[in-house]
């Protein structure tokens, strides 16, 4: 946790950061948008030895902290991706559930771009940080974090009320 908070504090004009206040205000309840929106970054944080920067890599070095569904919303928001010729995206992986979700979190970060924007500070996050990473941590049905927030949204497990 410590790691990732000293990364996201190396973002220059904390983009992640105002993304992540606008989600907190347009989706108050859906704390792995929130979260998605803070460390959507960290692809241009996280460079390879060769300088290229990479949605892929900063997906899946947080999905062990924070889980599956943040992973995915980070990698499928990235406009770097190529589009298949079905729309879909070219690796297999469908927004599925979450459609709407990546599209919201393509808003907000678009909108985070504009300064001015008051998003306060990040350690306002690290204990929503530390709640989301302590629940992926538990893992249950592939994928689905069993955490305090309860069933991921987009998940579709049998314990999933319909």
């Amino acid at each position: 946790m410590l790691e990732l908070m000293e990364l996201l504090r190396a973002d220059p004009d904390d983009r992640g950061l105002r993304t992540a206040a606008l989600l907190r205000r347009s989706h108050p309840f859906d704390k792995e948008l929130q979260l998605a929106g803070l460390v959507h970054r960290l692809g241009h944080l996280l460079r390879l030895s060769d300088g290229t920067v990479t949605v892929g890599v900063a997906a899946e070095s947080i999905r062990p902290l924070l889980g599956e569904r943040v992973a995915r919303l980070v990698r499928l928001q990235s406009s770097e991706r190529p589009a298949g010729p079905d729309g879909g995206h070219r690796d297999g992986d469908s927004t599925g559930d979450d459609a709407e979700a990546v599209a919201t979190l393509c808003q907000a970060r678009d909108s985070a771009a504009a300064a001015g924007l008051d998003a306060g500070v990040l350690e306002d996050w690290q204990p929503l940080l530390e709640l989301v990473a302590a629940g992926a941590c538990r893992v249950g049905p592939p994928g689905n974090a069993l955490d305090p927030l309860g069933a991921p949204r987009g998940s579709s497990g049998p314990d999933r009320a319909r």
